[in-house]
């Protein structure tokens, strides 16, 4: 027999039965996860009932109503509601800005009581992200080379909290860029989650940027990338160097400054070690940005297993790995094959994994990609014996 709630139970946002009810000034009562949702990150000033202003953020918890609530539970039977933590009080996260200005001790004892807050619950996380002088307080702290201990442990909070889109332009934009030179320097020098978090936060702040931050990406950036994959810190980091790659690599010179950072050689032997899915196609995706520059498709030709690794990934992965693979394939041929590479596409295998292509289910114009890369060079590789028996028949016509 279904249990009917009494409506005075649900939150009026989203009709569920409230666990943490809290007040809001305008007096209507509401569950805190919810409320919270919509005064902090919708970035809403008014009750959603009543639609009145209100005037301060100050969330009363509801006592009275949350031991009902619990009461009714014991009494139909529904699985009790737990008592929730207290709530982060604003003056409490105030008090301790405050105290980290005394001296590098308190300001060290300050950001461990923050890192505390920001691990106990979704509630208390919003709260610190809802007070900007939290992130401007971290932000500072970032920015101070000398004291390495406070700057990761700020780093790992900033991460934790998951600073706003509005915040997160606001750090970029701090002191020509101080914010974003200091997240590199910790990309390089943190602590393995320290540079875990730094490349994770980078990341999020260029997917925010405007143009002109990425077309003016510094150079040196894509070094810090391009070890942070090659130093395998963790499978978080790894993605995130490799989503920002993607995210840099159409803009301006970056296909050329992620070349001489050593992104393209990264890429291959990361390539060469992994078969995780998406990683793959993280990683193809970049390098196939990166074959549209002479630099970039020279790098991938030069190394000794670049044109087979990238030969390998079609059908294998995934069919988008095997669409970009075969992008990178058609940019070196037509734009970097010399008569060295055209034999070596033949040897490890190109050709024959191209034919193939034709035969399975792929998509049209991933086939006809295939089909175009093979008569570009159909008087060398044609008559072939290195391409197998049964799939001489799938070699397009000229």
């Amino acid at each position: 027999m279904e249990t009917h709630i009494p409506c005075y139970f649900l939150c009026p946002i989203s009709m569920q039965l409230m666990k943490d009810p809290v007040t809001i000034p305008t007096g209507i009562t509401y569950d805190r996860e919810y409320i919270e949702k919509w005064l902090f990150i919708c970035k809403n000033a008014t009750c959603p009932v009543t639609k009145q202003p209100i005037a301060t953020l100050d969330l009363t918890p509801n006592h009275t109503l949350r031991r009902l609530i619990q009461g009714w539970c014991a009494l139909n039977a529904v699985d009790r509601i737990p008592t929730p933590k207290a709530a982060v009080d604003r003056l409490q996260i105030l008090k301790l800005l405050d105290d980290a200005k005394a001296s590098p001790n308190s300001k060290l004892n300050c950001l461990r009581r923050l890192r505390s807050i920001a691990s106990r619950d979704d509630s208390s996380r919003l709260q610190l992200k809802a007070a900007a002088s939290v992130v401007d307080f971290l932000s500072a702290v970032v920015r101070e080379n000398s004291d390495a201990p406070a700057r990761d442990e700020a780093v790992d909070i900033l991460h934790t909290i998951e600073p706003s889109d509005s915040d997160l332009k606001k750090l970029t934009a701090v002191k020509d860029g101080e914010f974003l030179d200091s997240l590199m320097q910790i990309m390089d020098n943190g602590s393995y989650q320290s540079r875990a978090h730094a490349v994770t936060l980078m990341k999020s702040a260029f997917s925010v940027a405007d143009p002109d931050h990425l077309i003016g990406t510094r150079p040196e950036l894509f070094g810090h990338m391009s070890r942070i994959i090659a130093d395998d810190i963790s499978p978080q980091a790894t993605r995130s160097a490799l989503k920002l790659l993607v995210e840099l690599c159409p803009w301006g010179r970056n296909r050329v400054k992620a070349v001489e950072g050593g992104a393209a050689v990264v890429l291959i032997e990361l390539l060469l070690k992994t078969s995780e899915r998406r990683v793959c196609e993280l990683a193809l995706a970049a390098l196939d940005q990166i074959c549209r520059c002479a630099e970039g498709r020279a790098e991938v030709v030069r190394h000794a297993a670049g044109v087979a690794v990238v030969s390998k990934k079609i059908l294998r992965v995934s069919n988008v790995a095997s669409e970009r693979a075969v992008k990178i394939l058609g940019s070196i041929s037509r734009h970097g094959a010399s008569c060295r590479i055209v034999q070596e596409m033949l040897e490890v295998g190109v050709v024959a994994k191209l034919c193939l292509v034709l035969q399975v289910e792929a998509s049209e114009r991933n086939k006809e990609r295939a089909r175009e890369i093979l008569r570009l060079h159909s008087r060398v590789w044609r008559n072939s014996s290195c391409i197998p028996s049964h799939l001489i028949s799938s070699y397009p016509n000229s």
